[in-house]
């Protein structure tokens, strides 16, 4: 699978993975890589980072919306080969490591195989290593509140319910929201398009993915950048509001 890298804004690049996005920000050759796609897309994200001028050992940090195994999938080899810091919310810093996991299991996938779209979903995630685990060996905790000093100087925001440690990352100066799970445009097994959470299955708290709509809808800013489905132009306040109207 090729790289599908659309620029959204100065030195900010959004790219569509097998069913999952990341997000790359530079400041000249070095980069902040948000999120790394599934295990399978290793080839795409390093060819991403090829076509925004970047490289594997130009990348600053991965910062981490949430260690499912569609965001995480190349973190743990970033560290690894490259010594490239993995950075998330410290209430997630357990999860990358796998001491839990808060992930939709395959026997909860299994008894909704009769919806719409979930085998050929389930026939991708398998293909891609969806249900392997490449736990983080040493993630961290963001070392201080606000913004990183990190290509982008991307803020932070907790939005826990998808998982318990669950972050976007706000871009104020851009007026950019990387969104990852707490509010995305589509989905292989939503039928909707535009701003919703994702289906109830995958959240580890829905109630608590709900409540931080009202976050994500304080958050200054007219670019969205979702974790799944194609960037949404538009002030996010009205994006979280009707992802909150469809969630009843």
């Amino acid at each position: 699978m090729s790289a599908d890298v659309r620029q959204v804004a100065d030195g900010t690049y959004l790219v569509h993975g097998g069913h999952t996005n990341w997000v790359i920000l530079t400041d000249g050759d070095a980069a902040t890589l948000v999120d790394t796609g599934y295990p399978g897309d290793r080839r795409a994200l390093l060819d991403s980072l090829a076509a925004v001028g970047s490289s594997p050992e130009a990348v600053a940090a991965v910062l981490v919306t949430h260690a499912h195994n569609d965001h995480l999938g190349s973190a743990e080899y970033l560290r690894a080969a490259h010594g490239t810091p993995v950075l998330l919310h410290e209430a997630e810093v357990p999860h990358a490591r796998r001491d839990f996991l808060q992930q939709v299991s395959v026997g909860t996938v299994l008894r909704n195989a009769w919806r719409p779209g979930v085998l050929p979903w389930m026939v991708h995630v398998l293909r891609t290593g969806g249900t392997e685990q490449h736990p983080v060996t040493a993630p961290a905790a963001f070392p201080a509140d606000g913004a990183l000093d990190l290509p982008g100087r991307p803020v932070p925001v907790h939005t826990p319910g998808h998982t318990d440690g669950h972050c976007v990352y706000h871009l104020p100066d851009a007026g950019v929201v990387i969104s990852g799970d707490a509010l995305v445009s589509g989905h292989a097994l939503s039928r909707t398009e535009g701003p919703q959470l994702l289906p109830d299955l995958f959240h580890h708290d829905r109630a608590g993915a709900v409540a931080s709509l009202d976050v994500l809808a304080t958050l200054e800013g007219d670019v969205l950048l979702p974790g799944h489905g194609p960037v949404h132009r538009g002030p996010v306040k009205d994006a979280a509001d009707l992802a909150r109207e469809r969630a009843f």
